[in-house]
C-alpha cells in the first residue's frame, strides 16, 4: 500500500503541468530519488506560497535563524572582549530580528512594516562587520601579507555576511503573500509587491538558491579555518569542506539549470542539513569533554567549539531545499 502509494505520488509530480515545464522532462523523473515525504512536503509549500501561507512559517526560520547568528557572534566577541561598541550591534539587531519574526508570524502588519526593516538593518549590519573583520585582518602583525595565517588567527572574515543572509531570509518573507490579505491588495509598494508575485509565480527559486550558496560558502570557509586551527583531527571534520563546494556548484548551477535544481540540489541541500545535525552533536560532544564539562559550562561553550555553526550550515541546507521545492517560471 505505501509503496503504491509512494509510486502514484512521485507519477503525479512527474507528469503534474508546471508552468512551462514539459511533463517528461529527465530532470523531474529523478526527483524519484527523493523520499515520497519530502516531495509531498514540496508540494504542500508549493501551494502554501502561491496560497499566501508561508510567510508565517519563513518569517519563524528568519527570526530563529537570526537568534543563533547572534548567539554565535555573541560569545565570539566576548574573546574580543567587546573592544569596540560596533560589536554590540549584531546582539541588538539578532534579537529586534528574532522578535520581529516572532511578531511577523503572528501579524500580517508586522510582517509588512518591521519585518522588513529588521531585516535590512541586519543586513546592513552584516556588510559593516565585514568591513571591520577585513580591517581587523590587515591590522595584524603582517597584514594580508600573511593571508592565510592572519585570516585563520585574526576576526572570522565571512561570518558578517553569513549573518546578513538570515536578514535576507527575514526580507524574503516580509515580500511573500498572506492568506489573510485583502484580495486585490499589495502587500509592499509597487517594486517589492512586483517582487512578492514572482516568489508565488515560481520565479524566485534562483535568487534562493543563490543565497543558499553563498551562505553555504560563508559557513564552508569559517568552518575551513576553525577545523584548520584543531588540525582536521576528526576525519569527519572535512565534510563540510567538501560539502561546501557541492551546494555552491548546485545553488550556482540553478540559475541556468532547471535539472541542476531538481537533482543536484535537493540532495546536497539534504547531506548539508545531516552534516549540520552531526556537527552539532561533535561539537556538543566537545563541549563535554572539555576540562570541567558541564560544571562550566560559561567557559566552555565559549572556548571550547562553537556549538550554533553547524546548525547555521544546516540552514543554508535548508534554504538550498527551499529553493529546490519551489516551482520555476521556465
Amino acid at each position: 500500500m505505501a509503496l503504491t502509494f509512494v509510486w502514484r505520488l512521485t507519477d503525479a509530480l512527474d507528469d503534474a503541468p508546471l508552468r512551462g515545464v514539459p511533463p517528461a522532462m529527465p530532470g523531474r523523473s529523478l526527483r524519484r530519488l527523493l523520499p515520497a515525504s519530502l516531495i509531498h512536503e514540496g508540494v504542500v509549500i508549493d501551494q502554501h506560497i502561491r496560497e499566501g501561507r508561508f510567510q508565517r512559517s519563513l518569517s519563524l526560520v528568519a527570526g530563529v535563524s537570526g537568534l543563533l547568528a547572534g548567539l554565535e557572534v555573541a560569545y565570539q566577541h566576548y574573546r574580543g572582549s567587546y573592544s569596540q561598541r560596533v560589536m554590540y550591534s549584531p546582539l541588538i539587531v539578532s534579537v529586534a530580528l528574532f522578535v520581529a519574526g516572532l511578531w511577523g508570524a503572528c501579524s500580517r502588519r508586522a510582517a509588512r512594516t518591521a519585518l522588513p526593516v529588521v531585516s535590512l538593518l541586519t543586513m546592513a549590519d552584516g556588510i559593516v562587520g565585514f568591513v571591520f573583520h577585513v580591517r581587523g585582518v590587515a591590522r595584524k602583525p603582517g597584514g594580508w601579507r600573511f593571508p592565510v595565517f592572519n585570516l585563520i588567527m585574526g576576526p572570522p572574515v565571512f561570518a558578517p555576511l553569513l549573518f546578513a543572509v538570515c536578514g535576507y531570509l527575514g526580507l524574503i518573507a516580509a515580500l511573500l503573500r498572506r492568506e489573510d490579505a485583502p484580495r486585490g491588495s499589495q502587500e509592499w509598494p509597487s517594486q517589492a509587491g512586483a517582487r512578492g508575485r514572482q516568489i508565488r509565480e515560481g520565479r524566485f527559486q534562483r535568487q534562493l538558491a543563490v543565497a543558499a550558496a553563498l551562505s553555504a560558502l560563508f559557513s564552508g570557509i569559517e568552518a575551513l579555518y576553525a577545523h584548520y586551527k584543531d588540525n582536521f583531527t576528526y576525519g569527519v571534520q572535512w565534510t563540510p569542506v567538501v560539502l561546501t563546494p557541492l551546494l555552491v556548484v548546485a545553488g550556482v548551477g540553478t540559475i541556468w539549470s532547471r535539472r541542476i535544481a531538481h537533482t543536484l540540489l535537493p540532495v546536497v541541500s539534504v547531506l548539508a542539513l545531516l552534516d549540520g545535525a552531526v556537527g552539532t552533536f561533535y561539537h556538543a560532544r566537545g563541549i563535554l569533554r572539555r576540562p570541567g564539562g558541564l560544571k562550566l559550562p560559561l567557559y566552555n561553550l565559549l572556548y571550547g567549539p562553537p556549538i550554533f555553526a553547524p546548525l547555521l550550515f544546516a540552514a543554508s541546507g535548508f534554504m538550498g531545499l527551499l529553493a529546490s521545492l519551489l516551482r520555476r517560471e521556465e
